[in-house]
Parts: C-alpha cells; sequence; structure tokens
C-alpha cells in the first residue's frame, strides 16, 4: 500500500512526507542515510515495519532533504538545516508535539531536534545512533578517517550496482532478491553526488557537546554485533542523555529491516505506550529443518548475480516441490536456504534426502539440520531453542550430509532409516552436549 505523499517548505527547500495510522499517540520516523517514501512500501518487511508502527501511532514520514522524493540540493547540507526539515514537516501538518525515532544518522538529527525543541517532544528514540563518525582518541570506536574516505571510495565507484549488504545486514546479504531491491532503493532514493555528499556530511557529524541537553524521555536500542555503528555508541549516548534507558539487542545487522525488527518494535511501543502488544503464540512439538547451500558465497562471487539468482530460482523450485509432496511448511528462506517444519520427523528426514537427490542435477550439495522439540508458533513464523537447535545441527553437517539430533534418531527408531554416529558435540547457544547423527 502507497500512502498519498505531500510536501512541506522548509526555507527554499519542499520535503516529501507521508503521515499515516491511526493509534493514540504521533510518531516522526527520522529515517537513515537515504530513504524513498513510496519505494519502501514495495518491500513487505518494510511495509511491515511501518505497518505496526501505525497499529500504535499516527506516523509522519519524510525523505530528508537531498534524498527520495525531497528537493535535490547542491552542497553540504548542515544539520542544523536538516533538523529543521522536521519541524517544518510538522509545522505544515499542525502537529504541536510529537515523539521522534531517530534511525542510524538520522539519530543524529532526532538528539538534535530533541534538545532544540523540547516543547514539542515527548520522547527520542534512538536506534543504531552514534554522537560521532570519526574515530579520536576519546572516541576510539569510530571508523579511522582512513577507513572512512576509504568506503566514500567504494561507495561512489559501485553506485547504481547491485545493493552491499554484507556490513548492514549480514543475515540477509546472500539473498539476491533482498540485494536487488536495496540496489534499487539506493539509486531512487539518491544519485551518486548526493550519496556521496551526505556521507561526507555525515562524517563530520559530531553532537557529543549537546546530549547533556536532552531533557525528554529517551530510549536507545542497539543491536550487539552491528557491524557500521559499534555497540559502544549506542553506550555513549545512553550514559551521555540523563535517563535514557539503554536496550541491547541480539544480532549483528544495523539495518532495522534485517533480523528480528519485531524485537525492536516491542521495545518502542513499551516505551511509548506502557504495554507490549500481546503476543498470540502456542507451543507444540516440531520437527524442524534447515538447508543451506554448500559455498554458496564462492558460486555468487565468481558467477555473477544473475546466474547465480535463476540457480537460486531453479533451486527454490526444486525444494519447494518435495516440501509440498512431504507434508512441509516452508516457514521462511534464509537467502541460500530454507527452514520448514514437519509434523513427524520421519517426513521431515524423506524430504531432506528427496531434496538431496533432486538438487544434485543442479551441480550443487547442501547440508541439512534436524531437530525434533518444542516449538513456538508466532503466526507464520518458528521460534524457540528447537529451532535454534535445529540450526546449529545443520551448521554441524558436512557437504551433502542430513545431520539429526539423537531425539530425531530416537523418535523413529524402529523405522527402516538408519543413522551412523557422529559424535557428541558442543553447539554454540545451546546447553550441554548433544549427539549427532548422519542419516544414511
Amino acid at each position: 500500500m502507497i500512502h498519498e505523499t505531500r510536501y512541506a517548505k522548509s526555507g527554499g527547500v519542499y520535503i516529501a512526507y507521508q503521515r499515516f495510522g491511526s493509534g493514540p499517540l504521533d510518531l516522526v520516523l527520522v529515517p537513515g542515510w537515504v530513504s524513498h517514501l513510496e519505494y519502501a512500501w514495495e518491500d513487505p518487511v518494510h511495509a511491515r515495519f511501518l505497518e505496526r508502527l501505525a497499529s500504535f501511532a499516527r506516523v509522519v514520514c519524510f525523505d530528508k532533504r537531498g534524498t527520495g522524493l525531497s528537493d535535490r540540493v547542491a552542497g553540504l547540507p548542515i544539520l542544523e538545516e536538516r533538523t529543521e526539515d522536521v519541524r517544518a514537516v510538522m509545522d505544515h501538518i499542525g502537529l504541536e508535539r510529537a515523539a521522534i525515532f531517530g534511525v542510524s544518522e538520522g539519530g543524529s538529527m532526532s538528539a538534535l531536534f530533541a534538545a532544540t525543541h523540547p516543547d514539542r517532544t515527548t520522547a527520542l528514540i534512538l536506534y543504531g545512533a552514534f554522537a560521532k563518525r570519526i574515530w579520536s582518541k576519546d572516541y576510539p570506536w569510530a571508523p579511522t578517517p582512513e577507513e572512512r574516505e576509504q568506503w566514500i571510495t567504494s561507495l561512489e565507484a559501485g553506485w547504481g550496482g547491485g545493493g552491499d549488504l554484507s556490513t548492514i545486514a549480514p543475515s540477509i546479504a546472500h539473498d539476491p532478491a533482498a540485494r536487488e531491491w536495496y540496489g534499487t532503493y539506493c539509486r531512487v532514493s539518491a544519485t551518486p553526488s548526493a550519496a556521496v555528499t551526505l556521507a561526507r556530511m555525515n562524517t563530520d557529524i559530531d553532537i557529543r557537546s549537546l546530549l547533556p541537553s536532552i531533557h525528554v524521555p529517551t530510549l536507545v536500542l542497539q543491536r550487539m554485533g552491528d557491524r557500521d555503528v559499534s555497540f559502544e555508541n549506542g553506550r555513549f549516548l545512553a550514559r551521555s542523555i540523563a535517563g535514557a534507558k539503554l536496550v541491547e539487542l541480539a544480532g549483528d545487522d544495523h539495518a532495522w529491516w534485517a533480523g528480528d525488527m519485531d524485537s525492536i518494535l516491542d521495545e518502542v511501543e513499551e516505551f511509548l505506550t506502557g504495554s507490549r502488544p500481546i503476543a498470540t503464540t502456542d507451543r507444540r512439538l516440531t520437527t524442524v529443518l534447515f538447508t543451506d547451500i554448500v559455498g554458496s558465497t564462492e558460486r555468487a562471487g565468481t558467477g555473477g548475480d544473475k546466474p547465480w539468482r535463476d540457480l537460486l530460482v531453479r533451486h527454490n523450485e526444486l525444494v519447494r516441490k518435495e516440501l509440498a509432496r512431504f507434508h512441509g511448511r516452508e516457514v521462511k528462506t534464509t537467502g541460500d536456504g530454507f527452514l520448514a517444519t514437519f509434523d513427524g520427523p520421519a517426513r521431515g528426514i524423506q524430504c531432506a534426502r528427496a531434496i538431496r537427490e533432486s538438487v544434485a542435477s543442479l551441480g550443487i550439495s547442501l547440508r541439512f539440520g534436524l531437530h525434533t522439540g518444542e516449538c513456538e508458533i508466532l503466526g507464520e513464523d518458528v521460534a524457540g531453542v528447537g529451532v535454534h537447535l535445529a540450526q546449529r545441527v545443520m551448521a554441524k553437517a558436512a557437504p551433502g550430509e542430513i545431520l539429526v539430533s539423537s531425539t530425531v534418531k530416537d523418535l523413529v527408531s524402529g523405522s527402516p532409516l538408519r543413522f551412523d554416529a557422529r559424535g557428541a558435540h558442543s553447539l554454540k547457544g545451546v546447553p550441554g552436549k548433544w549427539r549427532l547423527f548422519a542419516v544414511l
């Protein structure tokens, strides 16, 4: 769904914005580096994030000057000018006060707005934000000037190609569809010169001195493994803003639209409304299957995007055919593999065998991991230790191997299925040692 785009004038620059949602409070979402109001809705993940915000707030989104549907500008826009764009949009709507939600470098604008206009800021939320973008002796967790310049040079040279997600969204970096969408999103959001101009402007950001002047309720959200903005940035912000609440989240993605974005939304909703959403979940015994293409990174890098994408499409078709045949339920794709569930372990093993035979015609090899345990069913998704364990079992499998936990082996006792013991293993994040078996 694409909402109506309107324009507010900030000085001599037109700022494109949208307003949607029917919640009891007002929220201004300040985007990161570049954005495009309308193309964002083309991606189901982006759309779901915005719709979730709209379930408890009246949301205002806008494209910063120089990006998306807003006016292009010449030169380096200073932070103060871009912060005034927030006020201009609020004025145009007739919005007196709102919570300000700043994402990544949008956090710097949001912090400056909260310090300058506390009478118009009900709350401040910062996700993946930073006070300073470049290294110094008293801010050692930021990139060095040389590292930053190297990134800007590569940015300019590669603009317009497929999107590189290895730093901002490593969990989906090998998904061709995600890379293609992100590459297009970047192109429609900014020209190469605008992207470089904004990158240089962000390099000069240093808002450390204004942080003690923020006196509104503040929530700082930071993923602990963030590869673009170190977790130390979040800790610095939280200890520099009086009374700020810091929530450190799991994951190594910087982009909010990769990884577990519900954990971000849950914290935002609770902070603004005082309560979390009631999860409609149930628990049941489930057999979980993970698959993964062996050597996918090397194939994608050497063969080119289109041949790899074509191969992946054919792989997905074959996997889905076998899942339907053995009554498996596809939960999601993982870029170069699948997460699926079954009512019984025997069908899960039989399906893995059939998939292994089918994809052999493509000249690729898969590894498989299965575990049966109690899982949480979250609508179309599945979660819990059982899912985590199945993924860790798969990680131990050799190319072409179907590896199962001892639980799976024990549950199919008496069947014609045969196994070869692979010893006891420590599985990352799972207590104790687990006996693993390869399906013969």
